[in-house]
């Protein structure tokens, strides 16, 4: 090999290691945010199936409502205030509009409508990225909600007798029913600025 052709190898080499070590911490923050926003979506799923479980024992689908109408807000408001996360949930098909995703969040529950499609296991979907949100760097995460047994009373193609005049009291505008297990749901959606 001739020694022009070793200096620009030496120099190729070089450049990509300065690229490596360049964008090594970069990496390394997002995928401790990944990693974080893993065990928040993981916290908040497990605290609402807890608390939906035990209202659909005490008092069926109509309380499980309850459950999600207002203790899935207050887990979501203190799962940000503990960690500084924006912490949600939304989906293309609502039920309430307070949930509505913004395009981002629609864009990649779109995403994952497609996958699930495709076969892709609705549990195993999730999406992450930093955006520029008016002139700031934020971190968004999405996790799909996979439509399970436990949700068919309140969501399923058939409602729970006793679920679908207080979903229709509390939701007029519903568009939450007629879900198969194994379908998104919707989905966990976090965000967090980038410092």
């Amino acid at each position: 090999m001739d020694e022009r052709r070793r200096l620009n190898m030496r120099r190729a080499l070089i450049a990509m290691v300065i690229t490596v070590c360049a964008t090594a911490p970069v990496l390394g923050a997002e995928n401790a945010r990944l990693a974080e926003s893993r065990g928040i979506v993981k916290e908040f799923q497990g605290d609402l199936k807890r608390e939906l479980t035990a209202a659909l024992q005490a008092g069926g689908p109509a309380r499980a409502i309850e459950v999600c109408q207002v203790r899935a807000r207050e887990i979501a408001k203190a799962l940000a205030e503990k960690t500084g996360f924006r912490v949600g949930r939304t989906s293309s098909r609502l039920r309430n509009p307070r949930n509505s995703p913004d395009p981002w969040e629609k864009k990649v529950h779109q995403d994952f409508e497609a996958r699930a499609t495709k076969g892709q296991d609705v549990s195993n979907l999730e999406h992450h990225e930093v955006v520029d949100v008016q002139g700031k760097k934020v971190f968004r995460y999405m996790k799909a909600i996979p439509m399970a047994d436990l949700c068919l009373p309140c969501h399923g193609e058939r409602l729970a007798p006793d679920a679908e005049p207080k979903i229709r009291e509390a939701y007029p505008k519903d568009r939450a029913m007629g879900f198969k297990v194994g379908e998104v749901r919707g989905a966990f959606t976090l965000s967090k600025p980038v410092e």
